[in-house]
């Protein structure tokens, strides 16, 4: 059977070094680069999950915190508010109103009579309510809030209770 190897790749016979040494080089630089090779595109995907984890946090929790260092502002405002006390409080209060919808958070403020929902709602008392359908809102104690879909806190109602007969 013929020799199809070209006669370049073969070194001469006067070489210093063998075939063997030199396939033992060649193999073993081989398995140096796919070892490097190997480690960088580890350290490529750990860097990389690690910035998109970094990411994923500061998105999902830089706003939160100052959502949450917000709220008794808008409670202490909404309680001037009611007293009337004080001048330039409804401004105020529009200005912290838009800077909170601005960062994406939205007052959760049912209405007498609105179903109860134990995920935008935390029920502090069951009243009986003439007239009104059980587990209904009665009153709102404290207004809750959300972040987008993520509530920061919960309104704090009143609820009907079924009427006992």
């Amino acid at each position: 059977m013929p020799d199809n190897t070209p006669q370049s790749d073969i070194p001469a016979a006067n070489e210093d070094k063998s075939l063997d040494q030199l396939l033992a080089e060649a193999q073993a630089r081989i398995e140096e680069q796919k070892d490097a090779r190997l480690r960088a595109m580890a350290d490529a995907e750990n860097a990389r999950k690690r910035a998109q984890a970094d990411v994923q946090a500061a998105h999902k929790y830089a706003v939160e915190r100052m959502a949450e260092s917000l709220l008794p502002v808008a409670d202490s405002l909404g309680a001037a508010l009611e007293s009337k006390d004080v001048s330039g409080i409804e401004l105020t209060s529009r200005q912290l109103k838009a800077a909170l919808e601005k960062a994406g958070i939205q007052e959760i403020n049912p209405a007498a009579g609105d179903k109860f929902d134990p995920n935008q709602h935390q029920a502090m008392s069951a009243v009986d309510a003439p007239g009104a359908e059980p587990n209904t809102i009665v009153a709102v104690m404290l207004k809750g809030y959300r972040l987008y879909e993520r509530v920061l806190r919960p309104a704090l109602v009143t609820v009907a209770k079924a009427l006992e007969n």
